[in-house]
């Protein structure tokens, strides 16, 4: 029996090497494996909670049309981000070639040790709805009562504010 899809957005973020091309090649990975997605931005990034000397990053934003389960995905992003070079030592905020982050998926809220969606801080990170506003400047996360757009409007000031690098990519 099919699976219907439902919107995932993706969170895309770099901070070694060729950042720009290591994201493009992401977003080319998994538009291979979905089909069409809607891309937002590039925006350079200060890090944030990372170890002392982390390089600045490049942030970005993608939604795809998936059916899989959410921990299907999660291996599926976790594989790309192997193929284009990711380790994991376990230090929290380490630098990376590239990072994917499962924001939500459609209406679903997951909760396992692995995996938590809608994103637990999503709604909290600047860095993060800049780059989703740009292309679901309307949506309303589950467990949200304002829209993005709305979120990103009413953060505190504290965080930097993510530069605009390019909109097509």
């Amino acid at each position: 029996m099919p699976t219907s899809t439902r919107p995932c957005g993706i969170a895309l973020g770099s901070n070694l090497g060729d950042r720009a091309a290591s994201l493009t090649r992401a977003s080319d990975l998994l538009q291979a494996q979905f089909g069409a997605i809607r891309q937002s931005g590039l925006y350079a990034t200060e890090p944030q909670n990372c170890p002392p000397g982390s390089p600045d990053y490049i942030n970005a934003v993608v939604e795809l049309d998936c059916g899989l389960e959410p921990e299907a995905l999660l291996q599926a992003t976790q594989t790309i981000e192997r193929e284009l070079g990711r380790t994991r030592t376990g230090i929290y905020g380490e630098p990376r070639t590239v990072d994917l982050d499962i924001l939500y998926m459609g209406s679903l809220t997951h909760h396992s040790p692995s995996l938590t969606l809608p994103h637990p801080r999503l709604h909290l990170r600047r860095f993060v709805l800049l780059p989703l506003a740009d292309i679901r400047p309307g949506l309303i996360l589950p467990g949200q009562s304002m829209t993005v757009k709305e979120l990103l409007d009413h953060l505190p000031s504290g965080e930097p504010e993510p530069e605009l690098i390019a909109t097509h990519w």
